[in-house]
């Protein structure tokens, strides 16, 4: 373990050093490693790469000095090129360097005794491969550490799992569930698992791309947070299957119109919901169960409770443009195009059927419908939005035939004969890596395409829009 540390910190760094002290950790500290006669660049380098985790303790002094800093570009290059474990420390009030800030760090500011004990042990446990301690603030540690993904390809994790998705004010909750699935033998995997080290955005999306199933704790807090609308997203681009617990308030928009568990007395799961995780288990990640064909993993969820349902949460037109203009400014695209969807359709009164009929037209203001497409435009240079596919392709009296010429002028199928993929991911694969020229907004719903219908529903929809396009003064 290599501590790199500003002399001004160097009674800090010490005393950590101390308290993280094991016999099967070798600890490089610079009071306790160099001798008299020692070519100082040469053994800082020989230390480094001969670690295998590295600290970096941030603070003002830190960020200001050149050769902590050249510490600190040693260890972020040995983490990309052999997996060296980065670990930063925060100690003071100053802003994490980039690197620092996409790997899970922990703040050591302002601190009981008993939390820095908590703090050192779960770092010792990280370091000697050991389960760490199960806390509820590491959870929402990890939560604050969120970034934007590094651009890494996203690796099969060891194990398929349930991810559980939550916001900070529902963590005690999350963290009885787990508690629940874990002791009933299902795979589960959340927040709280993230480790000092591990590459926070990047570790979150590769276990929602092979997740067996996410469950969404919804919340009036899970609602507002940017974390848990990006992982819902997420797992909606690869098709993933949700279970949705209710905790407070009403649905997410998101997800209005999939099944959900009921849980605002506060219980956990019953034996039938657990059943039902368990055929999710047997269906597979892919949806292929063990000893049979491919099915789609969605199939085995329940049809939605015959007691009165709880409404959706709407989402006001503001809130979503500025969520969309995020995501754009960050070359989300595939999920601004998802959220894209969900705005229109919640607009209509339709986030719980999922997909619009010609009559819902109507019901999409212009003003939302000229907002979507302005944040499009100003963030492709004119290259996506609904002016754009509009220009490409009329509609004018939402017939199949026009659906098909407005596919192919956008690129949705190569030609008027071609198959569309089903699965969302290998569609909006089409668009390239230049991103063809009015591909989005899709206007697809992957919650809906297990369903048998769902190329009717999606070319309803996207005729449906395009009707309301084509009214005078509708993107004037």
């Amino acid at each position: 373990m290599f501590i790199s540390h500003a002399p001004g910190d160097s009674e800090w760094a010490e005393g950590f050093a101390k308290r993280l002290n094991r016999p099967d950790i070798r600890i490089f500290l610079d009071r306790w490693s160099l001798d008299f006669g020692d070519v100082l660049v040469h053994r800082l380098d020989a230390a480094i790469r001969s670690a295998s985790h590295g600290i970096a303790i941030i603070s003002p002094e830190s960020v200001g000095s050149p050769r902590v800093m050249e510490e600190y570009a040693a260890l972020a290059h040995a983490s990309a090129e052999r997996q060296l474990r980065f670990i930063p420390l925060l100690i003071g009030d100053v802003a994490l360097p980039p690197f620092a800030a996409n790997r899970v760090w922990r703040d050591f500011r302002e601190i009981t005794d008993h939390q820095y004990d908590e703090k050192v042990d779960e770092i010792a446990a990280v370091i000697l491969g050991e389960a760490a301690p199960d806390r509820v603030a590491a959870a929402e540690e990890n939560l604050a550490a969120s970034q934007p993904a590094p651009p890494r390809p996203l690796t099969e994790p060891p194990e398929h799992s349930f991810v559980v998705c939550y916001a900070g004010a529902d963590a005690e909750y999350a963290g009885e569930l787990v508690r629940q699935l874990r002791a009933g033998g299902l795979p589960v995997w959340s927040i709280g698992d993230l480790r000092p080290g591990d590459a926070h955005f990047w570790t979150v999306r590769r276990q929602l791309r092979y997740a067996v199933g996410i469950v969404v704790l919804m919340s009036p807090q899970s609602q507002d947070s940017d974390d848990v609308t990006r992982m819902i997203l997420e797992g909606q681009q690869h098709g993933r299957p949700f279970v949705p617990i209710l905790l407070h308030g009403e649905r997410n928009f998101h997800l209005a119109n999939t099944w959900y568990v009921d849980a605002r007395d506060g219980r956990l799961l019953g034996e039938g919901e657990l059943a039902l995780l368990e055929r999710l288990v047997a269906a597979g990640p892919d949806g292929g169960a063990p000893d049979g064909p491919e099915a789609d993993p969605v199939a085995v969820l329940p049809q939605p409770p015959t007691r009165p349902s709880v409404r959706a949460v709407r989402v006001p037109a503001a809130t979503g443009l500025s969520r969309l203009d995020t995501y754009l400014a960050e070359k989300e695209y595939t999920h601004a195009d998802l959220l894209t969807t969900s705005l229109l359709l919640e607009a209509a009164n339709r986030a719980g059927d999922g997909w619009l009929r010609a009559r819902d037209a109507h019901a999409l203001p212009a003003e939302l419908l000229a907002g979507v497409d302005a944040v499009w435009a100003r963030h492709s240079h004119d290259r996506q939005g609904l002016r754009v596919q509009r220009g490409l392709a009329r509609v004018r009296r939402g017939r199949h035939a026009e659906f098909l010429n407005l596919s192919v002028a956008c690129g949705w199928r190569r030609a008027v004969d071609d198959v569309v993929p089903a699965g969302y991911q290998e569609f909006a694969d089409r668009a390239g890596p230049g991103r063809r020229a009015g591909f989005f907004p899709t206007l697809r719903n992957p919650q809906n395409e297990h369903f048998a219908d769902w190329y009717d529903q999606w070319s309803a929809t996207a005729l449906a829009v395009h009707l309301r396009l084509d009214e005078r003064g509708t993107l004037q």
